[in-house]
């Protein structure tokens, strides 16, 4: 039975009502679908950004559960019912179609419901009854809240109250709105205290540019400004390298600084700098003004590793990109001997290490500093960052950034270690964190690419409606067959 067209009915059911259809749901449907078996629904849980909350939520809706016969629902932005707190009747009744843990409650699965018109249309709504699609839900009647990520500006989840009756008491659906927002202030109190270290961190590379830059977080927020009027704005979301145009008409350059960007008004940065490898290259200019020049170091992947010198791109050569990796992993600087057996191993000698150097003060100025061999500015670089989001227990954060291992092609000694304990650290965090987006965003690097238990266990997570189950799959039965 296909889903009806839309009659005389409120808007927002309407609307509901049409993407049902579009989507193919039956109205004959008896239950959601089963998306998290129990051990992957537990992995689902831990991960969630309201786990932490969870004890608030349940004391704040448990007497409304426990008193009049309904159901507490929290699911996850897809549906994915992850916790559920009721009396046994209302549980028993819950179970028969599925609303309870591990099922799925979008809109493209079971039609109009309180949990997916509410995560569809990104704001609180309410379906009483006949307004669901599924007549096995007639007699049900639900109120279901968004909660938004005040970091993405995306959902990240709803809070739902459901009951066997006609219809729910009017202030059900403030309540969870309610409940909704209080959620929305606990992630916006950690968004704050992540957004405080962070400026701690950078601001001093901002006041370096005189007031013609900003600090702006890899969600597109703008953490702190030179210009007036700009902090708390949304941009769009920077690439590393790429341009941003600002409200006030300018175009800036993304800097990438780890978690962050600093974004340079494009007037104010040189122009690219690719050096030929046998030409000596004219030493890059000191700035004039601020506290000292920025050098943020792009190494891990397969791409060409670059650096940039306060937003001047400079292209490195596998061993000097060796020679920066190992100098920003040791800030109080190396010997020659330290430097050369890091390198080289017991093949080395300072003697081989200081016409490297050389080119690289050419190419960089005296930021490059001897005795010991130093770097003289400060540094970001994309793999010092991961290790501090492992440090923090960010594993999303992590993988985000991890956009491949450290200088692949580098047989240094030192190089390598740092590489193979950053490959283990990442896997190990993304395997006992990560949820789905995070074991995708895994999936998509290069050891990811490879790694079946990390495809299984996302294949695994992906419900059967999602266009990327298929891809995992097939991957991963490559890999069994040995295909790949």
């Amino acid at each position: 039975m296909v889903v009806r067209d839309p009659v005389a009915v409120r808007l927002p059911i309407s609307e509901s009502w049409r993407r049902s259809r579009d989507a193919g749901v039956d109205a004959g449907v008896q239950a959601a679908p089963l998306v998290y078996e129990r051990d992957v629904l537990a992995d689902a849980r831990d991960v969630h950004p309201l786990q932490p909350h969870l004890p608030m939520l349940e004391s704040l809706l448990r007497r409304v559960a426990d008193e009049t016969e309904h159901l507490m629902v929290i699911t996850d932005a897809d549906g994915h019912v992850l916790w559920t707190q009721g009396p046994p009747a209302a549980r028993r009744a819950a179970d028969a179609i599925g609303l309870t843990e591990g099922f799925r409650w979008a809109e493209d699965a079971v039609g109009t419901n309180g949990i997916g018109t509410a995560i569809a249309a990104g704001r609180p709504e309410y379906v009483y009854a006949a307004e669901h699609v599924a007549h096995v839900l007639h007699r049900w009647s639900c109120a279901g809240a968004p909660i938004i990520d005040p970091d993405s500006a995306r959902v990240v989840g709803c809070i739902d109250v459901s009951a066997t009756v006609a219809a729910l008491h009017p202030a059900t659906v403030a309540l969870v709105a309610a409940a909704a927002r209080l959620a929305e202030s606990r992630l916006e109190n950690e968004m704050l205290v992540r957004d405080e270290r962070l400026r701690e961190r950078l601001l001093p590379h901002l006041r370096g540019l005189g007031g013609g830059g900003l600090l702006v977080t890899a969600t597109g927020r703008v953490l702190a400004a030179g210009a007036a009027g700009l902090r708390g704005l949304r941009l769009a979301v920077p690439e590393p390298g790429g341009t941003v145009a600002l409200p006030d008409g300018r175009v800036a350059v993304a800097e990438p600084l780890g978690e962050a960007f600093l974004l340079r008004s494009a007037d104010r940065v040189g122009a690219r700098v690719v050096p030929d490898p046998g030409a000596e290259a004219a030493p890059a200019a000191r700035p004039a003004a601020g506290d000292g020049p920025l050098l943020a170091l792009s190494l891990l992947g397969d791409g060409q590793p670059h650096a940039l010198l306060d937003g001047r791109r400079f292209e490195l050569t596998l061993r000097h990109a060796e020679i920066l990796a190992l100098l920003a992993l040791h800030p109080r600087g190396l010997s020659g001997d330290r430097l050369s057996l890091c390198l080289y191993g017991d093949d080395g000698s300072p003697a081989t290490v200081r016409p490297e150097i050389h080119r690289l003060r050419q190419q960089f100025g005296d930021i490059v500093r001897a005795r010991p061999y130093r770097l003289g500015c400060a540094v970001e670089a994309d793999f010092i960052t991961v290790r501090r989001l492992l440090d923090d227990g960010d594993a999303g954060g992590a993988v985000r950034l991890y956009g491949g291992e450290l200088l692949p092609r580098s047989d240094a000694p030192a190089i390598r270690a740092e590489r193979d304990e950053l490959a283990v650290r990442v896997r190990r965090q993304v395997l006992d964190r990560g949820g789905a987006e995070t074991l995708w965003a895994y999936a998509q690097t290069e050891p990811g690419r490879a790694d079946l238990e990390a495809l299984e266990r996302l294949r695994a997570m992906l419900p059967a409606g999602d266009p990327r189950r298929a891809a995992v799959a097939s991957r991963s039965d490559r890999l069994l067959s040995g295909e790949l």
